[in-house]
């Protein structure tokens, strides 16, 4: 931004964050036509279009200093299964939208995106781009870009990560104010492609990592995009938090799975769930999807291997049958009221002295707080880094 070349226009960092979403709505006619504002002292930074994000303009590094000599890295951050962003910006983003402006995280993780990735039929795909070569995905395209572009979503940058159909996908939403070291689709860093369904958005700041992921479902039966598909995920998993020990992490997601009974709101119902009475010759593959014996101890492997954190239970022991869920059945049929917790903020142990709140956003067996989904935003927040980390 050229802003960066006026050194007497200082704000703080909330203050830098959230008035570039309102700068993007003004933008949109004024353009880049600014004007210093004199009665308190500070001058208001030009509005940017929606065109202008990602143009190469400099930003500020989240690694610069605030003035104690600390490093700035986000500290608020929401993750939400939208079961179809697309269909959320159509019908649910009025009461989405004022959710982020009160809670104004620096960091919104995305799942169950549903976009296909660019790229004609046939034609090697862009998994980094939304899908525009056919008239309707034009406009699928040009709606979500419009909810993106207006207050309070204009003030991030977005990072996508598709499948080839309207399948899966992630999304990952920064703060322009805060700029990754790096972002990269995939649980093996040496590679360049994204992960197969757009499954993993890994940010890198200066003081953690961040990783952005929709686990897959553990499905019903021993096939191959079921159980075998899931444990052949886990194993990658453990490997990937095992061996990326150089930085802090910070896990967040739809991880598709429940560790403990006091994760579910019915544990009898769902160990002993079924799909069309078939019954998985291994014991320990019995029962719903997400609260197997088999799931909850890889996950339990995965947490202490790789001396990770549960962020949510952490701070809260008990089980809260109201707001202790993350995912609800339909409020009609045989699920009505069966909810489960398998979105997640697990960190390093090293940052669980910083961890000031995680909390689930929906109650209740109305979806309230869902957005239209059948997962509600968690969120979490860290304090600052001390000066004795």
């Amino acid at each position: 931004m050229f802003l960066a070349r006026l050194p007497f226009l200082k704000q703080s960092r909330v203050g830098y964050c959230r008035g570039i979403g309102s700068r993007v709505e003004r933008g949109k006619t004024m353009k880049r036509f600014f004007k210093p504002i004199e009665k308190d002292g500070s001058a208001k930074k030009p509005a940017l279009s929606p065109k202008e994000e990602g143009d190469g303009e400099k930003r500020p590094e989240s690694g610069e200093n605030n003035g104690n000599g600390e490093k700035k890295d986000p500290l608020k951050f929401v993750t939400w299964n939208a079961n179809s962003f697309l269909l959320r910006a159509k019908n649910d983003w009025p009461e989405f939208s004022k959710f982020v402006s009160s809670l104004d995280p620096d960091v919104i993780a995305i799942q169950e995106v549903r976009v296909p990735a660019a790229g004609s039929k046939g034609a090697p795909k862009n998994h980094g781009e939304l899908k525009d070569d056919t008239s309707s995905s034009r406009d699928e395209k040009q709606i979500l870009m419009r909810a993106l572009s207006r207050a309070p979503f204009g003030s991030y940058r977005v990072w996508w990560s598709l499948a080839d159909s309207k399948y899966a996908g992630t999304a990952l939403l920064v703060k322009k104010c805060f700029k990754p070291v790096k972002v990269s689709f995939s649980l093996d860093r040496a590679a360049s492609k994204h992960e197969q369904d757009g499954r993993v958005i890994l940010a890198e700041f200066n003081t953690f990592r961040l990783l952005n992921t929709y686990s897959p479902n553990n499905g019903w039966k021993d096939e191959e995009n079921s159980f075998q598909r899931r444990r052949k995920w886990d194993k990658r998993m453990l490997e990937f938090v095992v061996q990326l020990s150089d930085k802090p992490l910070i896990w967040c997601g739809d991880l598709n799975v429940s560790h403990e009974e006091i994760d579910v709101s019915h544990p009898e119902f769902f160990a002993a769930a079924k799909r069309n009475g078939y019954v998985p010759p291994n014991k320990e593959d019995c029962g719903q999807p997400g609260f197997t014996l088999a799931e909850r101890k890889r996950f339990g492997s995965i947490l202490r291997e790789g001396k990770l954190i549960d962020a949510y239970r952490f701070l809260h022991k008990e089980k809260d049958m109201e707001r202790g869920f993350s995912w609800s059945g339909h409020p009609v049929g045989t699920y009505r009221g069966k909810r489960m917790r398998i979105d997640y903020f697990l960190v390093s142990e090293k940052l669980k002295d910083r961890i000031i709140s995680c909390e689930m956003h929906g109650h209740g067996i109305e979806l309230e707080g869902f957005y239209g989904s059948d997962h509600c935003p968690v969120s979490l927040e860290l304090s600052q880094v001390s000066h004795d980390s």
